[in-house]
């Protein structure tokens, strides 16, 4: 187990004269700061008797005390990343790949960004290869040897991204580390992590690439963004990579106040399919009785009959399971349903890449970091409060992805038009513009 860069409890190491150390729970003015996870919610500190220091009322941080009991009495050690040996070499990057116009003038601004280690918004459509156009920052980090993290709030992100990112740096170790991960850290230059993973980190990363920025919980959990900048070495930077950015990022890149670069098209320049809208009337009703709308089921009846893969994405795993008991009775199998307390999520995921199956119903778990050749995609119940702006735009992208397959069906079944819908498709059309206008598109 390596030390660097990670933050220790002193049960949990053996040696602590060789490490720094740093309060647990700092206390300044009534206010109270968790230094590992940057609790400073009065309402997520307690006290209570504590058995390391003998107090009767001594303050923890609830916020994070799975990871381990943090009291005011104890500190955190650490061994600073920065004393590692560099291990220079002129070329990591194995790869035969050729980059796009578009997709070149954003590794570059990103290769940029890692030089100057200054923050990057890479503002790319879905399918557009924004993993591709990360590659040449990784290998400069590696170059000048750093030690770099791409993390994602998404497990299936880092478990597609991995054996990707393993394939074109096959000469550097690498550990994909998740909630139940079989992987140890051990000091690695290279780590693919979901974001809560960067909560035991302290100043480890020269640079750190968060793919899906936008998303569920890394967006809504502002401890998370503290976990990042605390794991990010002080002369590091950070590479944010979304096709969604929140409307305040995407505001603060209309003037001037972040550093961005924007693809709008993805590689094989085709545009990306606009959604449409097709109304199913009252779906919840029908369900009661066992009946789905013809128009969804003659939609899928055509595309399996095609031979393409069809996703169908849910607002509730309920429904889910409803209409896929229905559309079982009818003759619509093999299926399959996914969600994310699925414990067989991975191996339906991938039996989907496979071919083994062609119907996939699933919850917005796979909204984003999942890729299938030719899939066509149906939002049923599109209007729910769970289809947002952003997760309707990142559904969409799963469809036309590869060269071979650039164009696909994406179809929002509705019993009403939401305001949501009516965005992501508002995004998605205003991108395509913006490809033609950059003449990143063939235009049909």
């Amino acid at each position: 187990m390596s030390l660097e860069g990670r933050l220790f409890l002193e049960d949990e190491v053996t040696d602590i004269n060789k490490l720094k150390r740093i309060k647990a729970i700092e206390i300044t003015d009534h206010k109270q700061l968790c230094f590992r996870c940057g609790n400073n919610d009065g309402e997520l500190f307690f006290k209570s008797p504590c058995s390391n220091c003998g107090s009767e009322e001594c303050l923890y941080c609830r916020n994070c005390i799975i990871m381990g009991k943090m009291t005011e009495c104890r500190e955190l050690f650490y061994l600073p990343s920065e004393i590692s040996v560099a291990h220079k070499k002129q070329q990591y990057l194995v790869w035969e790949g050729q980059l796009s116009p578009g997709q070149q003038v954003a590794s570059d601004e990103v290769h940029q960004a890692v030089i100057d280690k200054k923050n990057l918004l890479l503002w790319a459509v879905a399918g557009s290869g924004k993993t591709e156009m990360m590659f040449k920052g990784m290998e400069e980090v590696l170059k000048n040897g750093g030690r770099l993290c791409v993390a994602s709030p998404r497990v299936d992100v880092c478990l597609e991204l991995f054996p990707r990112l393993q394939e074109v740096f096959p000469a550097v170790e690498m550990v994909c580390l998740y909630g139940d991960s079989p992987d140890v850290y051990n000091g690695e230059r290279f780590i693919v992590a979901t974001t809560h993973q960067l909560i035991r980190f302290y100043e480890a990363f020269d640079v750190i690439f968060i793919d899906e920025v936008d998303a569920f919980p890394y967006a809504k959990d502002p401890f998370l963004e503290y976990a990042v900048k605390k794991a990010q070495l002080k002369q590091g930077c950070s590479i944010f990579i979304t096709a969604t950015p929140e409307r305040k990022w995407q505001k603060e890149c209309s003037i001037g106040k972040r550093n961005f670069v924007k693809v709008p098209a993805r590689y094989h320049r085709k545009k990306l399919p606009v959604p449409r809208k097709i109304w199913i009337g009252n779906w919840k009703k029908a369900l009661q009785k066992r009946k789905i709308s013809t128009k969804v089921l003659k939609w899928i009846q055509k595309k399996l009959a095609e031979g393409c893969p069809v996703l169908l994405f849910f607002p509730e795993i309920k429904v889910m399971l409803e209409v896929a008991t229905i559309l079982e009775f009818l003759g619509f199998g093999p299926l399959l349903t996914v969600h994310s307390a699925d414990p067989e999520r991975k191996e339906k995921v991938q039996q989907m890449r496979d071919g083994t199956i062609k119907l996939l119903c699933t919850t917005t778990i796979l909204e984003r970091g999942v890729t299938f050749t030719n899939v066509q995609v149906g939002v049923f119940g599109s209007e729910g409060r769970i289809f947002t702006e952003s997760a309707l735009v990142q559904i969409s992208g799963r469809a036309g992805r590869k060269f071979d397959y650039p164009v696909g069906d994406v179809l929002f079944f509705h019993h009403g038009v939401s305001r949501n819908m009516g965005l992501a498709i508002a995004q998605i059309k205003m991108m395509n513009r913006l490809g033609m206008q950059k003449g990143l598109l063939d235009g049909n």
